[in-house]
Parts: structure tokens; sequence; C-alpha cells
């Protein structure tokens, strides 16, 4: 579509060069804004014309490129002169040319960039296989994982490590050596070089992959990021060799962390010669004159790039960079300084970000599988477009992520798709089949099909009647819903799934989302701009006039922009200051200098500094920006405290990076003018909005209550002044405006701003609702309850400071009714879900009428619903009326919490008071007042009670931690207070039940579809621990979907540590459910209600309150679930392990002073059962009841005095079979100082069995390779369970076990 102005260009300047032009190439439409002088009149004295040209992205029946389609109807409009399509493109009229696209972010999608190689240090050729070892998502069995971008991998022979390390608690002991190997590294760190590469071999290893017709290559060494000589070694043979694009991960992005800086090494050898050959084809369709005219491709960091230096890496968010910049410079004003929400909905996915004055960028982000290390503007994806589909599943309405994309598109659009969002909104009235462009059916010339819309939401609306009157034992409980009651029901899901992501990125930062405007732009936005922001609050909406090209416009608004970056590895002090600066200018002074040779002048020229800070022994880093008053820490501590909540006054601030981004500006355009116009404004209400020349009809359309006469205006004809009053439809070329009722639009020159009226924001309003179950509200409410819950966990993430809450993640949060039962967890660790549940109703007995308001217990017993010690869980009842309304819980695991061995972990513990501190409950607040001395006396002083035990050994963590924990419970009792005052408590507290019941009903059908497999109903299974000890499972499943679970068989409680407590077993059970029901569905208590569960008292599985249990948590939950999985006949088992291993150093004495020890602890990925679904088990992943990331290769590295000399995949470990089982990993860790090691682990001796014929997967084997001066190694078998001491050389060797395989 077009907007058309027949004025010719300015006859004296005859248009020479003076078209500016902006291409924001998407996957379906491309969009083309162009900017030119005009002659100036009355009404529009500005002397500038915009032109919109909007376009299909492939149309090859017509054009071979649609951006210089594009370009060409906008020279033609420009100048009035015909520009042939068969002829090489005029460029004399062009001024410049400034372009977004998605040609990398759909070569990454779909996987079709270019074949390369990566080139790695050896021992680390499946690094990015298994990446962080964690999997996408824990309730998919399949465990589905992109595909790596590269096709070969060579290793190089190659070594170096650092010299001393960060958890070294005596001062300068690190970076300090005078031996000839060793060199300063660019971050200033001490660099060991092990073994420098033969070149010889090196070249032929190239030479060999150059063979087979690869011509990209990327290459990531260990450390790289601080020494360069190998990989730029590396890149000059492979340029000699002839390979066409080298990509150094070392020039790339020297940031510490291997796994990131390889994904982006490889995602820029993988995308980049694409990039550039579009860029050539492009070029190709003009005339000489291309190379005199300035062109500039969006980055997504917000900045533009010329072409020459334009990377596929820093292309992947293009089109929504340009967005972002386009509101941020139209709405935000440095007067006002009122934030904003920007809301990008376009056809298959919704972006939201958010602009306060600078632009917000985050520098590891994962997208399709690859974790990005690069600057990006934080922009969250929500799989929630307009052709979003629609599904009634498990009781619940859903919406996406499925998308029907642009083929066959929604139900309407004539290619008998399904039903989508844009259908809904077709369905209710809110778009309008007349004025929406005839371009479908077989011939492009139909309208949207109303018809197939209606009979598609009919059937539909009949299959929820009728499951909904299913659900009830008297007719009259449900009434029948009508299809325009269904159809808003769904956008009201999708409104609220929206919404998600805008709680993440205002409120789990620290700001107000009511404090902010939101900025509604793309195709879709303006549909459901008005409901988003009622749902959050939000009084202020800006839809621009250009808002469904406003990413198109944005990148001529956008500034040239070039980024330095070093590594650093500096403690912030008075003496580093100086240096630290000194080197972030000389950063400065390099970018100046790049855009001084772009044609930049100083004037034009912006220079912003930052140092990337963190807290050391956290992975939590803040890039602070230069304060204009104080110092970067004054400013690293504001930031922290708002983001964080806290600051750690006597911790050590790290400074990791330097980074100087230098922006050049090529136009000057003032920012957020529309409040100075509102400001000024003469305002005049459309009182009959028919007599107005806007007018274009009366419509009905269908808002809450039922349909309302609504009025429909054309944009183009309002002018600035001008108020429409809700319900309006304000209609554009390319995009439709839903003015709701209570909302009032005001008509800038640039802008339609809509304001609501206080009756409908959340903090006023009531939902007026039945407590009857309802389709609608059920959904609604789910996403909420979900939503509190993920809101807790984002408090307890950023408040935190330990390494294994704050980065590993190792913790659940979850609410609960009145009663105990599970409501809502949000998906964080599997073995933590059922168990909770356990925890609350012991304490709500216990305490029983002794629970007042601002109450909080603390309990960790595994005989009070506890798992394992170091799992503590932190309880608040919440209160109305002085009695118990809810419950909301956190369980985090806690690094220390004292017991026999450093870590709480112990191999061999045969007791419970050997793994720790215990509590069967205690108040940690009471009646508001924190009872440290009581914490204080449970961690440390009990514990230390007992033979060769001590207190937690990290006392300051472990109470920081607790009350982070607190703070993540008073987060959910305040947002959940919020959702009674909106819906009344009576219906909040039904729907917890009816959400329970809907997860009942799905987990019945289950159990139903699974007895028609099986007639008698009776499974049976059963496996062994190495011990000998064995799980014995019976299930009995009834007509009704009603369920025993039999454990009766199971041996008894064992002298040892791998007792599993009954929760535990409960979690297992729950997790298996909800994995095989295989569809969207809220994990609740309803999951087990269906669940008989009968486990033989002291048995290991239900053993006495003494018995060690820490080994039931991490590995007796693991066999379970292959139990329970293989018992129904769904998947071979997985590795049936963790793998845990600790070590450390005590704390020690050396020259009359005492230094405190320290510890490490860490999970390690295994082999995944194959399935009869699926068709392999997936390799090195995290399985069933754990997720927990691993440590980065160079933070343990930079950390703690160990060499990693392995870590790859265990190739035939996986069993063989119709569908292979997964294989586990190979982790070689090589230690620099004596210290102790202990392993917990299990699948030793008994192989993960197969299933149907399937073969068994290897079993795991720890060893302990000892080396000694002037003898060979020895290498001895460590078995599961041991703790060994280690001296400097010696080296631990963990392969991983395993996964069985299916069918023959």
């Amino acid at each position: 579509m077009e907007t058309t102005d027949n004025r010719l260009l300015l006859e004296e300047c005859g248009g020479k060069h003076r078209v500016r032009i902006s291409v924001d190439r998407g996957g379906t439409f491309t969009d083309c804004v162009g900017i030119f002088p005009v002659e100036p009149t009355a009404k529009d004295p500005s002397g500038e014309r915009v032109v919109v040209v909007k376009l299909l992205s492939e149309d090859p029946t017509h054009y071979s490129d649609a951006p210089r389609e594009g370009i060409r109807r906008i020279l033609e409009i420009a100048t009035g002169r015909p520009h042939p399509r068969d002829a090489l493109l005029a460029t004399e009229n062009i001024e410049s040319i400034r372009m977004g696209t998605t040609v990398a972010t759909n070569a990454l999608l779909e996987r079709k960039g270019e074949p390369c190689a990566l080139v790695v240090t050896l021992g680390f050729r499946d690094l990015l296989k298994i990446g962080n070892q964690a999997r996408p998502k824990i309730f998919d069995l399949s465990i589905s994982k992109p595909d790596v971008l590269y096709q070969h991998v060579v290793q190089i022979d190659e070594r170096v490590t650092l010299v001393g390390y960060a958890m070294d608690p005596r001062p300068a002991a690190q970076n300090q050596s005078d031996e000839t190997n060793v060199v300063v590294g660019r971050s200033g760190e001490h660099v060991r070089i092990l073994k420098t590469p033969e070149w010889a071999t090196v070249r032929k290893q190239l030479q060999q992959v150059f063979d087979t017709g690869i011509r990209s290559v990327a290459v990531c060494l260990m450390h790289a990021y601080t020494f360069t000589a190998h990989e730029e070694e590396i890149g000059r043979i492979a340029s000699e060799i002839g390979f066409t694009h080298v990509t150094l991960s070392s020039q790339l992005s020297p940031r510490i962390k291997i796994v990131p800086r390889a994904h982006s090494a490889t995602a820029d050898a993988y995308l980049t010669p694409g990039i550039r050959r579009y860029v050539d084809g492009f070029a190709s369709g003009f005339d000489a004159g291309f190379g005199d005219i300035r062109i500039d491709f969006m980055q997504s960091d917000g900045g533009l790039a010329p072409v020459e230096h334009f990377s596929g890496l820093r292309a992947i968010l293009s089109g929504p960079a340009a967005g972002v910049v386009g509101y941020a410079v139209t709405s935000y004003s440095e007067s006002e300084k009122i934030s904003l929400v920007g809301f990008d909905m376009g056809g298959t996915s919704t972006d939201v970000s958010r602009f306060g004055g600078e632009f917000e960028h985050v520098f590891e982000t994962t997208t399709a599988g690859v974790t990005i290390q690069a600057p990006q503007l934080d922009i969250n994806t929500v799989a929630a477009g307009g052709g979003s589909r629609l599904f009634f599943r498990n009781g619940l309405m859903v919406v996406g992520p499925e998308s029907a994309g642009a083929f066959p598109g929604p139900a309407c659009y004539r290619n008998g798709g399904p039903l989508c969002i844009t259908d809904a909104n077709l369905l209710l009235g809110r778009l309008r089949v007349e004025h929406f462009p005839h371009i479908f059916g077989p011939s492009e010339d139909q309208p949207l099909d109303m018809n197939a819309t209606r009979a598609l939401f009919e059937q539909l609306v009949a299959d929820i009647n009728a499951e909904m009157r299913a659900r009830h034992t008297a007719e009259s409980a449900y009434q029948n819903k009508a299809v325009e009651e269904i159809a808003l029901g769904f956008l009201q899901v999708a409104n609220e799934t929206m919404c998600r992501p805008i709680r993440t990125l205002t409120e789990a930062r620290g700001h107000n989302v009511q404090n902010h405007s939101l900025a509604c732009f793309g195709g879709a936005g303006g549909q459901h701009a008005c409901a988003v922001a009622v749902n959050l609050g939000i009084r202020r909406v800006f839809v621009h006039r250009l808002a469904s090209v406003l990413s198109a416009y944005g990148l001529g608004l956008s500034e040239v922009v070039h980024e330095e970056q070093s590594p650093a590895a500096a403690i912030w002090s008075n003496e580093a200051q100086q240096p630290l600066l000194a080197r972030l200018e000389k950063l400065s002074r390099v970018g100046c200098r790049k855009l001084i040779s772009q044609g930049f002048l100083d004037s034009q020229i912006r220079v912003q500094r930052f140092l990337n800070m963190r807290y050391d022994g956290t992975d939590t880093s803040i890039m602070v920006p230069e304060a204009t008053i104080g110092d970067y820490q004054l400013r690293f501590e504001s930031m922290h405290q708002r983001e964080f909540g806290f600051v750690l006054r006597n911790r050590r601030i790290i400074v990791d990076d330097l980074r100087a981004r230098v922006t050049g500006m090529l136009s000057k355009v003032k920012a957020g003018q529309v409040y100075d116009e509102l400001k000024s404004l003469q305002r005049r209400e459309l009182c009959e909005p028919n007599t107005h020349p806007a007018f274009v009809d009366t419509v009905s359309v269908y808002f809450q209550g039922g349909y309302r006469p609504t009025a429909v205006l054309k944009l183009g004809l309002l002018n600035p002044g001008d108020v429409v009053r809700g319900p309006a439809i304000v209609l554009d070329c390319n995009s439709t405006v839903l003015v709701e009722p209570n909302w009032v639009a005001t008509v800038t020159s640039t802008q339609l701003v809509l304001d609501n009226t206080p009756v409908t924001t959340l903090d006023v309003s009531t939902h007026h609702i039945s407590t009857e179950i309802d389709p609608i509200h059920l959904s609604v409410l789910a996403n909420r309850f979900m939503s509190i819950a993920e809101q807790m966990g984002r408090t307890l993430e950023k408040t935190s400071v330990s390494t294994n809450i704050k980065e590993r993640l190792d913790f659940s949060c979850a609410l609960f009714d009145q009663h105990g039962n599970l409501v809502a967890n949000a998906p964080h660790i599997p073995v933590h879900l059922g168990s909770m549940s356990h925890a609350v109703k012991f304490q709500l007995d216990r305490f029983s009428e002794d629970l007042q308001e601002g109450d909080v217990i603390l309990v960790n017993h595994p005989q009070a619903g506890g798992t394992h010690l170091p799992d503590i869980t932190i309880i608040s009842p919440v209160f109305h009326d002085s009695r118990i309304i809810f419950f909301v819980a956190s369980r985090g695991h806690h690094a220390d919490i004292g017991g026999i061995s450093p870590g709480s972990m112990p191999p061999n513990s045969r007791e419970l008071f050997q793994e720790g501190a215990s509590s069967m409950g205690m108040k940690i607040v009471d009646r508001g007042e924190f009872q440290e001395e009581a914490v204080r006396h449970m961690l440390l002083e009990e514990p230390a009670q007992y033979p060769e035990c001590s207190g937690t050994r990290n006392y300051r963590d472990v109470l920081s931690d607790l009350k982070a924990q607190i703070a993540a419970n008073h987060r959910g009792i305040a947002l959940l207070s919020q959702l009674c005052a909106e819906y009344g408590l009576e219906v909040v507290q039904e729907y917890m039940a009816h959400i329970q019941h809907t997860a009942e009903a799905a987990v019945r059908l289950l159990l139903k579809e699974t007895r028609v497999k099986h007639p008698t109903g009776q499974l049976s299974g059963h496996d062994f621990m190495d011990d000998g000890s064995k799980i014995s499972l019976h299930v009995d499943i009834s007509e009704d979907g009603s369920a025993l679970f039999d454990f009766t068989g199971t041996s008894p409680e064992i002298y040892g540590n791998t007792n599993a407590p009954p929760s535990v077993t409960h979690s297992a059970i729950i997790y298996c459910l909800r994995c095989m029901v295989q569809s969207d569905l809220p994990l609740n208590q309803g999951c087990l209600a269906p669940v008989r569960v009968v486990i033989p008292e002291n048995s290991f599985l239900s053993p006495s309150s003494t018995a060690a249990v820490v080994g039931g948590n991490v590995l007796t939950s693991q066999r379970l679930c292959d139990v329970i999985l293989a018992t129904f006949g769904v998947a071979a088992a997985s590795q049936g392990c963790m793998n845990n291993l600790t070590f450390g150093i005590p704390a020690i004495e050396e020259g009359g002073m005492r230094y405190e020890g320290w510890g490490y602890y860490e999970t390690i990925a295994g082999g995944h059962g194959a399935g009869r679904d699926w068709q392999k088990g997936q390799d090195g992943v995290h399985t069933n009841m754990t997720n927990t990331k691993i440590t980065d290769p160079e933070i343990l590295e930079r950390r703690y005095p160990v060499i990693l000399h392995r870590f790859m995949l265990r190739e035939g470990s996986g069993g063989t079979g119709m569908h292979p089982g997964g294989n586990g990993c190979i982790r070689d860790i090589e230690f620099l100082e004596a210290m102790s090691v202990s392993l917990l682990t299990e699948r030793r001796v008994f192989q993960p069995p197969g299933l149907d014929g399937g073969g068994n997967g290897a079993c795991g084997l720890n060893l302990w390779e000892r080396h000694f001066e002037h003898k060979d190694k020895q290498v001895l078998n460590l078995g599961g369970k041991n703790s060994v001491f280690v001296q400097p050389g010696d080296h631990i060797v963990i392969m991983t076990p395993g996964g069985g395989g299916y069918g023959k």
C-alpha cells in the first residue's frame, strides 16, 4: 500500500541527492519510508513530505528484491518520473539509505546460513552441543534443542590458563609469576602458556576443512578474551589457505565466558557471508552512483553501522531495534521524564521493551538456541501476535505459541488456516472487512472471510460449552458461552500473556509499571493497546501516525554507533581507578577516530563510557555508565540497590570490562515534541463524529457486556486538536487503532494519544464475576497465578547473593490455597515441585492456631516436607480478617548449612546430623520481627554440637539468601492482595480450586487413555540403586481415571544417604504425570488428586527421622522418574543421576594469619533416555528432576585453582535401538592445589535400561588420576560415592552415564 503526493521536489535543487530512504525488511512485509523536500504550504510549512510504501517481502513474480522495489516506488513518487523495473535504478536523487533486515534472523531460525567450521581448544569439541547443560523446557520429555550451526569442528592442541585464582583468600596471591611461559593478557591477568600449537599441524587441519568446500571459519580458544596470540595466528593461516570469512572470538567479543563467545563467533561465521551476498545482490540493481550514497544498516544495539562494517551477529534484532529508536525519539521527553514501555505487536509475535532516557542493553541473549554475546537492546519477545493460534486444551483457553504464519495465515485469509487472534478481532468487529485490503483468495482480490472465521468459532465454542457442561454435576451450574464471549476471552488471555514480559522489564527491575506510558506500534498493536494498558495500570498510550511502519521510520532517526570494548579483571580501588579510566579514554579515542574516518565532525560525535562491574563472588554484573556527579562505585551501588534491592558494603567490586559507545549524529532531531504540542493544543471534542470529514461509518463492536455502536474514523482526515471519545475505531492505511470505552484519543500532528479515565484502571476496579467456573476467567486467572509465582522467582533471583541461587537458579517459588494445596509453581526446579505442599501442610498442622499476621516459617527437615537439608523452605501465611487465606513459599538450595563436609553434600553421610542444620519448623519472622538470634543458633551452634561437624561455613551469604526468600514471599503476598482487590477474595479462592480441578481432569484423562492401552489397568516396573536397593512400583488404574501408585516391595531404609523422604516421591510422580500430559497444563495439587500413593514405612522412600537423605534428593529422585516413565512405557531410563561434584579448601593458617576456606558445587549433565515419540535421546543434558546450569569453563578457571582439560560428549555411551539413547559427558579436571574432592553419583554399577528392546546406556565412571613426580600416574576407580584429598597435578575424570535406547 502506498501514500502518494504528486508535488515534485523543489525545482531549484532538482532533487539531487535529497531523498532519504529507510527500509525495514521483515519476514512478511517490507516497510519503506521516504522523506524528501517539497514546496511549503500554509497548511504544511515544513517543506518536507513523508511517503510510505508497504509491500510483500517475497513476491518473485513482480520483483526480485523487496527493498529495492520499495525504493523504486518512492523515487517515482518523489520525482514524478518513471523508474522502470527492468533497468538499473538511478541513484542521482538518493541522499541516503538506511536498512533493517531479517535476513540474518531468518537464516538463524531456519538454519539456512553459510556452511562453516568451528576451531576450538582440544577437549572442547562438543562445547556448544552441551552449552550450559540446561534443557529449554522442563516438561518436554523429548528435550528438543536446536542444532548447532557448524558442520565441522577442528580441535587445536593448545592450552593456556590463568595464574592464580579469584577465590584465593591470601592477599596478592594471584597474578604473581616470573616464569618465562607467563605473559600479561590484555585484561591485565597473568596467563600461563601450557601448550603452543604445532603450526604445521594446524595448517594441515585447516586445509582438510578447506578441501571439503567450507569457506567460513570461526575460531574460539580458551581464555582468548585476554590472550589473543594463538587465535590471531590461526586466523592468519586460515586466510592464507583461502578461507573467505574468518571470525576470531577475541576480536568479535572480547569478554570472558567461552560458551557464549564461541556461540557468537560461530553465528558470525554462519550469518555474515549471507549478509554480504545479500548486500551485493541489493547493490547490483542500482547504477554506478550507488557507491557514492551513504548506506547504513541497523544493528541489534539500536545504532547504525556502515554497510562495510555490518555483520550477521549484530543484525539479529535489526528490525525490532529500529522500532525502539522510533518510539524513544518520538514519545520520550527529557523534560517530562516519563518512561515508556514499547509494545510492538506483529503477525507472529510481540516485542516489548523499555526506554527511560537511555537505551537499555543486554550483553548475553539466546536466539533460536544460540547464545549471543554482543550488545543488544533489551527486547523481550512473546509468541503472541495476530497469527497466534487459539486452542482449548485441558479446560483452558490458550493463545500460541504456535502461529499460522503468513501462509496459510488466520482462517479469514481464505487459505484454510486455523483460528487466530486476527480472527477474534474480526469476529468482534474490531477489524473491518470493508476497510481491509482485498488481497485474499486465488485471485488475490477477495476480502477477509468472516464466514470461515465464524464457522470455526462456532465449532470451537460448541466444544468448549460441551466440555464445561460435562465438568458440572448440575446443568444449571454452567451457562453456555456465546461466540463473542469466547472470542473476547481469547483476546483477554492474549493480553495477559503479553503483559507478563512487560512486568519482567519493569517491576522485576525496580520500576513501577504504572509510572510508564505505553508506546504502541506494529500492525496489530493498535487493536490491543488500551486493554494491555488497563491490565498494567498504565493511563496513557502513544500511537504514532506511522505506527505500522515505525521500525522503518525509526531508522531515519537513528545514529551511527561504533563500540570499543576491552576485558579487565581489576578490583575497583582508588589505586586502580586512574589506570582504568585512562584505558577507557583510550578506547574512546579509538572509537572517535573510527567515526571521523566516516566523515563525522567532532561536534557530531558523542561518547558514552561504561565499566562492567559486579560484586566479588557473583556473576551478576551491571554495565555502569559514566556518572556526571560522583564516581563509578556510587553509580554502581545506586543501580544495584534499585535493581536488586541491596548493596554489599564489605564486598570487593570487580571490573570485568571497559566499554566505549561512540555515536555520530546524522541529523538533529528534537525528541518528545508531542508533549510540547499537547500543552499548547486547542482541543475540539467530536461530539457528533458523523459530521466530521474523517467519519466513515458507525458499526457494532463487541466489548465486555455486549455490542456497542462505534464510530469509524480515518486518521488521515483527523486534525491536530481533534478529540475522539471511545468506543471508536481509527483507521490508517496499514493499521487499526481501537479506542476502547472510557478512553479518549487526542490527535496531534504526529501521534494519536490515548488517555484512560480512572474508572478502568486496576487500582480502583473490581471484576464482578461469579465464583462458578468460567473458561475465560479460569484461563486469565491461571495466567495471573503463574505470573505471581514467576515474579516471586525474579525477586528471589535478584535479591539473593549466592552463586547457587543467583546464577545456577537452584530455587523454586509457589503459591498455595488456604489448605496448603499447590496452586501455581513457576517452572523452576522439578524436584521442588510436588514437595513444597507437604512442607506447607506440615507447618499448618504444627503451628495450628499459633500463626499470626507477619509470621514467616523456616523449615528444611525431611520429615516436615523437606527434600534434603540444603533446600531451605520459607513459608509465609497470607491473612485477611485474622484468618489465613493463602500461603506463599520459596525454596532455595543454600551452598553450606554445616555438617561434616563443605557444601553440605557429603557422599558418605550415614546420619542426618552429618548433613548440616535442620529444622522441623521455626518462626524466622515473628509478627514482623526477624529472629536473627534463633537463626544464628540453628545454623551455627546446633550443627557444631555433633562429632566432626561444624555450623555453616558461610553464615553471611546464607542469612542474606534467607532474607531474599522472605522478600520473594512478600512480593507474592502483595501481588495476591492486588489480585483479590481486583476480583474479590471469594472469587480468587474459588478459582484456585477450579484450576486444581482442571489439572485433575487432565491427569484423569491421561490415566484413562493409559488404561485403554492396558485393559487390565495394571502396570509394573522396578529398578535398582547401585547398592542393590530396589525401587518397586505397581500402578493400578481404575476406569474413572484414578490410580494407585504402590511402592510395596521397595527395599528398607539404607545406612547411607540415598534415602528419600515421601515428599520426593510425590515430586517425581507429579512431575512425570505433568510431562506425560504433553500439552499446556498448570502444575498444581490437582495433578495428584486422582492418585493414591502407598509407600512402605521404614523403606528408603519413607525413612526414619534420623536417616541421611542428601543423596535421595539428587540421586533417588532421578531413579524414581526413570521407574515411573518406564512403567508407563513412555521413555527409557535417562542417566538416573545428577553427578554431584564438590571440591574446596578449608580455612588455612599461613604466616600467623587465618584465611577463610571456600567450596564449589556442580551437577553434571548426562544422557537422556529415548522414547516412543521422539527420534533420539538428547546428548549431554540435565534430565527429569534437575535443570541447573553449569559454570562456564573460563569462569571456573578464573575462580578456582583448576584446569578443565575436557568437557565433551562421551561417544557411544547412549543405548542402541530404533531410537538411540543420548550420550553422557566426560569432564576432566586437573587440580592445581591440594584440596578435598567429593563425588555423590549413581549408575556406576547398574546401566540405565533401555525400553521395548532398546539397548542399555553405559554406566558412569569416576576416576582419580594421581600424578607423581618420578613415576607413572596411578588411575583409581572411585566408585559412585567417595571423598579424596587430591594433590597438585591430580585429575578427577567424571564420565556420566548414557541414556537407554528405545525399540529394537
